[in-house]
């Protein structure tokens, strides 16, 4: 029997080693477009493997009661299940806040083990009960954090920069809480069943220091929160692994948390932002506005007519896509407005800021569901030394990442990498109104003589211009 235990445990091991390769081999894939699609399918893969030798292992060492083998199978049925639908459903737009439920499941998640852990622990080494802890911290504030995140970008909670009213005097009596909890589970006397008061007391704080933490956030920088909240929960899993003995979850969670942690970062720079002054919140709080450059700006109209002659007759063509083509689901008509131009012979390639949208990667995957080849989709360093060369440039739904004020100091953009939209020989823009973008000024690419706007929702701007393209 002995043998048996000692030749499955080693056999899990090596199955738990090989679902970490594919999880970092589907990583790798994720790298491109071209790629991604597969590699999703190799993490998948990975994944079930991990699952069934995980079950296996269960079942074959036993559980406490019948009542936990229906409970686990019941979890996995509904977790399955709601992933289904929700990844059948889901609008392309409301993707960002997707990944942020999934991501305040798995902060939830994590604080669940570590609470079980805590419960059942019982004279553990000092190195087990502080992971425990930092586990219990870090998935709780991820859980109700990630939950804000989502409600943001939803539109439940407000977008804006909130100020929570004390802020400073909450957090600061939370991490005193937090202190006093984790000295008390410290004790002896006190950790297992017996600390279910400082337990319930430590998870409570964290869950309020969640709230606290992102609210005063700005919708702008959600995507950047959503990425290190992720990282958290990455952390609290891979510490829940370290407290189980379960290879997977260390590999799984590290990695998580290191791809989470490395991509807020590159968020951050695309922006010209750190990440305390993100996580300070109040984006564009400087008070600065486009209007200390000089006289006020005057912005020109135009119509779906102008637009379509201006594109039919370019050789080259830039469309420039932001969340506004996302929220008024425009991808399929330009789409079709790039076949209809490419088979008048016009050569149209699509910009691409990496925070354009409301996640990384948003724009491509956008447009990838309307079938527009990856070629056309050039990133930001690429695509900018080509503006001077094209006819018009299409700006349908981007704001600040095409606003020249980022090139000048004393803006809350400043240095901020942008698309040089500017530098094309004429611009239209596609907006749904005279509204500013996430950071709070005025987009002086508007008021420039090259520029001209068309006001509306993007789908039905598109939708007018390619009838009138047809016409001519």
């Amino acid at each position: 029997m002995e043998f048996l235990n000692a030749n499955l445990e080693t056999i899990s091991w090596f199955l738990y080693l090989f679902s970490a390769l594919l999880f970092i081999q589907g990583l790798r894939l994720m790298n491109s477009p071209r790629t991604a699609r597969k590699g999703n399918f190799v993490s998948i893969v990975g994944m079930i493997i991990a699952v069934i030798v995980a079950l296996f292992h269960s079942f074959y060492n036993g559980f406490a009661s019948a009542t936990a083998i229906v409970l686990l199978l019941l979890g996995i049925a509904v977790g399955a299940a709601f992933g289904f639908v929700t990844a059948k459903k889901v609008k392309m737009t409301a993707m960002p806040q997707l990944v942020s439920l999934f991501n305040t499941v798995g902060g939830g998640a994590a604080a669940l083990v570590a609470i079980n852990d805590a419960l059942v622990a019982v004279n553990q080494p000092i190195s087990t009960i502080i992971t425990i802890i930092l586990g219990i911290i870090i998935g709780s504030v991820t859980f109700t954090g990630s939950l804000i995140a989502a409600g943001k970008l939803q539109g439940i909670v407000s977008g804006s920069p909130v100020r929570v009213p004390l802020k400073k005097l909450i957090d600061g009596l939370c991490l005193i809480g937090i202190v006093l909890c984790a000295y008390m589970m410290f004790s002896s006397n006190t950790f297992g069943y017996g600390a279910w008061l400082p337990i319930i007391a430590l998870t409570a704080f964290s869950l309020i220091l969640g709230i606290t933490f992102v609210m005063p956030i700005g919708g702008a920088d959600m995507p950047v929160v959503i990425s290190i909240l992720n990282a958290c929960t990455g952390t609290a899993v891979a510490m829940a692994g370290f407290v189980i003995n379960n290879l997977i979850m260390i590999v799984a969670g590290a990695l998580v948390g290191a791809a989470g942690g490395i991509l807020s970062k590159l968020m951050a720079e695309a922006m010209n932002r750190s990440l305390i002054n993100i996580l300070a919140g109040g984006f564009g709080d400087t008070g600065t506005t486009s209007s200390d450059t000089g006289a006020e700006m005057t912005m020109v109209e135009t119509t779906a007519d102008d637009v379509a002659v201006q594109m039919a007759f370019a050789a080259r063509a830039i469309i420039v896509p932001g969340y506004g083509l996302a929220v008024a689901g425009a991808q399929h008509e330009i789409a079709n407005l790039t076949k209809i131009l490419e088979s008048k012979g016009v050569e149209v390639l699509f910009a691409i800021h990496p925070v354009a949208g409301r996640m990384p990667g948003h724009m491509n995957v956008l447009l990838a569901e309307a079938n527009i080849s990856y070629e056309k989709l050039i990133a930001l360093e690429d695509v900018n030394p080509m503006f001077s060369t094209a006819d018009i440039a299409l700006v349908v739904g981007a704001n600040d990442v095409t606003n020249p004020a980022a090139r000048r100091t004393g803006t809350p953009i400043s240095g901020m990498p942008i698309l040089d939209v500017d530098a094309a020989k004429n611009v239209v823009v596609i907006k749904r109104g005279r509204g500013k973008g996430y950071a709070g000024i005025e987009n002086e690419l508007y008021g420039l003589p090259q520029t001209k706007m068309l006001y509306g929702d993007a789908k039905n701007a598109v939708g007018s211009i390619i009838a009138a393209v047809k016409e001519l």
